[in-house]
């Protein structure tokens, strides 16, 4: 496996479209609870949380951004080879992969789940997940551009349903963020390190970063793209805990959906089953991507067919949305991905970093 990558220039991106993929991969599934979560570690002060998360975002994107500098045109896998060999970086290619894995099932998972609890509670998942990973399929089948495309439309067309939230805004109690900054800061430190499955997905940058046509221009709509979804899911936690009360949040399944319930339109008693429906929008680019980065994965580690890896990776992932469908499975997955990536991906570049620079300069030294 080569340590850079010749991509042609029909393959290649532009980097504002880094904007609409850090937007779309972030908010996926993991909004719809995740600030549930951060509630039960620091209550009122959650949106603290988010915010100490959202910076560390940012620091570790720069980390990234350094280690990515110091090749031509390489990617994490093959920085992996660079660094510790062929197994080894193989080895670690390979946890790479099995996170990936992990997070796509887990995103499935949890969007089966909702759709069983508010709109069909009979209906078996196969049938749902068979339509889900169709349409994977057929979007990554296209290639990169394609799979950044359909981020982009499913961007435009999902956004307006945030507006919907106006009635619960409306009903927002302030008094239930009182006594405010009351968590020492170790704990709010806790709390946003249960804000790292809502906020995970920047790491995409790791694997497309050879594929940016313009990459001088990369950083400004990554960090704009982070922003926004770091603000949209700061503004989901604000709503919840204003709205519901502080007993109520932490009671409350899918809190996010269930502000919904309060909104009723002249055509629509429910929209909390539209939303349902149409939040399928904004999981299937996240899938799409992290289908895209898997099959990458195996591409580069295992030098496998893309279009292989692709109905390969679909076929396990319908055989496993398919059979696990209890609560406690999916909390457990969703756990485990979670603490992976925590360290994988907010840890592990800070590791990762001094090595490639004493790597660097060794190799100088030897010239």
């Amino acid at each position: 496996m080569d340590v850079n990558l010749t991509v042609n220039k029909n393959a290649t991106i532009r980097a504002s479209y880094i904007f609409f993929i850090m937007a779309t991969v972030q908010l996926g599934v993991g909004i719809l609870g995740g600030p549930a979560y951060v509630f039960q570690v620091v209550k009122q002060d959650a949106w603290l949380s988010i915010i100490i998360a959202t910076v560390a975002i940012m620091l570790n994107l720069t980390i990234m951004f350094f280690i990515l500098k110091q090749y031509k045109n390489a990617d994490i896998f093959g920085i992996h080879i660079d660094i510790f060999g062929k197994w080894l970086g193989k080895l670690i290619g390979s946890i790479y992969i099995a996170y990936f894995m992990l997070s796509i099932i887990s995103v499935l998972l949890t969007y089966l789940e909702v759709v069983n609890i508010f709109l069909y509670p009979t209906l078996s998942p196969f049938i749902i997940g068979l339509l889900i990973i169709t349409l994977i399929v057929y979007s990554v089948s296209g290639g990169l551009r394609a799979t950044v495309g359909t981020c982009v439309i499913f961007f435009f067309l999902t956004q307006g349903v945030l507006l919907f939230l106006y009635d619960p805004i409306q009903r927002i109690e302030w008094d239930h963020f009182f006594p405010c900054f009351k968590p020492p800061f170790q704990k709010l430190l806790k709390g946003a390190q249960k804000s790292t499955y809502t906020l995970l997905g920047f790491e995409f940058i790791l694997l497309i970063y050879p594929f940016i046509d313009n990459k001088k221009h990369i950083k400004l709509p990554t960090y704009l793209g982070v922003l926004y979804s770091s603000i949209i899911t700061l503004a989901s936690a604000v709503i919840i805990i204003g709205y519901f009360s502080l007993k109520r949040v932490t009671v409350v399944e899918w809190p996010f959906l269930t502000a919904f319930k309060s909104v009723s339109l002249p055509f629509a008693e429910r929209l909390d089953f539209i939303v349902v429906m149409l939040w399928m929008m904004v999981v299937l680019p996240t899938c799409v991507l992290l289908t895209w980065m898997i099959s990458q994965g195996l591409h580069r580690v295992f030098a496998i067919n893309l279009k292989m890896a692709v109905y390969g990776v679909s076929i396990i992932l319908l055989l496993i949305v398919s059979f696990l469908k209890y609560d406690y499975i999916i909390l457990k997955v969703t756990d485990y991905v979670a603490k992976i990536g925590f360290w994988l991906i907010f840890v592990y570049p800070f590791i990762l970093l001094p090595i490639v620079l004493l790597k660097n300069k060794i190799r100088g030294n030897k010239k």
